[in-house]
């Protein structure tokens, strides 16, 4: 099973996300844009695993919640991942509490590396993911959907728990809540 961690923005930013998602389709009819249902912000990428390791991951990522408390973050504006001319990937951008998202991204890292699930080499940077090109060279209509995301407000949204993701043809099955539950 193809399994990642993750924490969701609520009903608030997926609304507004959908919205969004139909405005950009106009401007960029070729590109593959994202289901606006459980969108999500990845924190760790497991990628395939056997369903035995469940229960070693479950012992992982348990204590995590209970070391971190909940936060607000706001999600708006727009940027690309690739060329300039021909971006690959467009994202919206994330703020607010972000300190508190990558210490919880870091403490999830750690507490997989134990289980060979390696960390990623460059520092974790939030983002939203909307569309990526079809094309590996990158579609220049993504540029345009940059231009028209200025000034574009997801809205906020309180995260409270961490979730272990299974990703099965295009659709996610929680397979794990962790609350977070530490106060103050």
């Amino acid at each position: 099973m193809r399994l990642f961690t993750a924490v969701t923005l609520g009903t608030t930013i997926e609304e507004r996300t959908a919205a969004e998602l139909q405005r950009l389709r106009a401007v960029a009819p070729h590109v593959r844009f994202v289901k606006s249902e459980g969108v999500h912000l990845t924190l760790v990428f497991l990628g395939e695993v056997e369903e035995a390791r469940l229960p070693s991951i479950r012992e992982a990522l348990e204590p995590v919640g209970p070391r971190h408390a909940p936060f607000v973050l706001s999600v708006g504006d727009g940027g690309s991942f690739g060329s300039p001319s021909r971006p690959r990937v467009l994202w919206a951008d994330v703020r607010g509490a972000t300190d508190a998202l990558k210490a919880l991204q870091a403490d999830v890292s750690t507490a997989l590396e134990p289980l060979g699930f390696k960390p990623e080499h460059r520092e974790y940077t939030a983002h939203l993911t909307l569309a990526r090109s079809k094309d590996p060279r990158g579609d220049p209509a993504l540029t345009r959907c940059v231009k028209a995301l200025e000034g574009a407000d997801f809205g906020q949204g309180r995260v409270d728990r961490l979730v272990l993701f299974e990703s099965k043809g295009g659709h996610y099955h929680s397979r794990l809540d962790v609350p977070l539950t530490r106060v103050g």
